[in-house]
């Protein structure tokens, strides 16, 4: 009987144990692109996920990652942020990366469930006053607002040429980055020949709207689109009208233009996009990226993925540590309080240190990958924005603007 007893009671112990276990669970979605125009991004954004997750349960906090695809689509991508809410239960979303996904998700899913919601990508300015409901105060970004890359785009392109046009994207993303561009590049004494949309969804062709763009012979086209638009229309523009001349930005960062187009077309073209100064925080994650994954593709928002997820485990371990539950409330409510000064700086992979600071009851701060992780009353950062060109068919950082350039 004593020996049923002494079972009976191991047992009892290994299953509250197991269940304690189980409730510290972190269950945290992301909404990435695997499918649709920005396909190139999106595994590389979800390694970025998975080393943070990995380095901090190597600390002591079970991240769970649910993955779902956006297809870069603002209807599957709803319907997805849905299961991840209503059925896997997440308490955070990283993702998505098109801001014409990141809004309708916020505005239907996110934002109405009180989910936190950070975007490593979404770079529209629409994103900064939503929610509309400034209670919920759930949506996040960690790559800055196009509000400032546009500044600095337009400036570069006023460098180098007197007239240009536009190629944007028809959504959030497109129209907010074309118009600041527009703005700051007339400002500096340059002329805007024509804004010239076309729709989410990848064609077969773009004759029609290259034909609108080049009427005014314009000295530079912008290219801000995603890869799956920009490979056919770059190479229609310089085997139908001779003309190589563009301009660049985060969404046409990309090594599948070069294999579609040739490198000889995008050779020696400017681009910009959110980066990653060379700090230690950035020279540690890329380190580490390396050692995972062998190689960093030089693409954006790799670090701005990181650096979410991050942020999202040391805010749970945070709500942890003052007995409360990690949910979504308690996770938002301590974001800034781990990711703001003042504090001590934490980098990444640093996460063993952090849990020990707060489990002294000391503050932290962490210095993302990106750049810092200050995040504003709207949920906004501010990162550096790269200045690059493409180089041997590779996108190469020339420079990095902390502050709005005077070029």
């Amino acid at each position: 009987m004593k020996k049923i007893f002494s079972i009976m009671v191991v047992l009892v112990f290994a299953l509250a144990l197991a269940s304690g276990a189980f409730a510290q669970e972190v269950k945290v979605g992301t909404l990435l692109s695997h499918t649709g125009p920005l396909k190139e991004f999106g595994p590389n954004l979800k390694n970025g996920t998975v080393l943070a997750a990995k380095q901090l349960k190597a600390a002591g906090l079970n991240i769970r990652l649910i993955h779902e695809d956006s297809e870069t689509s603002a209807i599957p991508a709803t319907n997805a942020a849905k299961k991840l809410v209503e059925i896997d239960r997440v308490v955070a979303i990283v993702g998505a990366l098109a801001s014409g996904v990141t809004v309708p998700v916020a505005e239907s899913v996110t934002c109405p469930s009180r989910v936190v919601h950070i975007s490593p990508a979404s770079t529209s300015p629409l994103i900064t006053v939503l929610p509309s409901d400034t209670d919920a105060d759930v949506l996040f970004r960690t790559c800055p607002s196009d509000a400032l890359q546009g500044v600095i785009l337009g400036k570069l392109g006023a460098s180098f040429s007197k007239k240009a046009a536009v190629l944007y994207v028809n959504n959030p993303y497109g129209q907010g980055l074309a118009l600041q561009f527009q703005k700051s590049y007339e400002n500096m004494r340059g002329k805007v020949l024509a804004m010239v949309p076309h729709d989410e969804k990848a064609a077969e062709s773009y004759t029609a709207e290259l034909k609108r763009a080049l009427e005014g012979k314009p000295d530079v086209i912008g290219a801000f689109s995603y890869p799956e638009h920009a490979k056919v229309y770059i190479k229609e523009a310089f085997e139908f009208f001779k003309f190589r001349n563009f301009l660049f930005c985060d969404g046409t960062k990309s090594l599948d233009i070069v294999k579609a187009v040739g490198k000889k077309i995008v050779e020696g073209r400017w681009g910009t996009a959110p980066g990653a100064a060379a700090t230690d925080s950035n020279i540690i994650f890329s380190a580490d990226y390396r050692a995972e994954y062998g190689k960093l593709p030089p693409l954006p928002f790799i670090t701005n993925a990181y650096d979410a997820t991050a942020a999202i485990g040391l805010a749970a371990y945070a709500a942890k540590v003052k007995g409360l539950p990690m949910t979504s409330k308690n996770i938002r409510d301590n974001l800034r309080k781990v990711a703001n000064p003042p504090g001590e700086v934490i980098k990444p992979g640093e996460f063993k240190k952090a849990f020990e600071l707060l489990d002294q009851g000391k503050a932290i701060n962490y210095e993302g990958a990106a750049g810092s992780v200050d995040f504003d009353a709207n949920g906004d950062v501010k990162t550096p924005i790269e200045v690059w060109r493409y180089r041997r068919g590779v996108p190469t950082t020339i420079r990095m603007e902390i502050e709005i350039p005077r070029i």
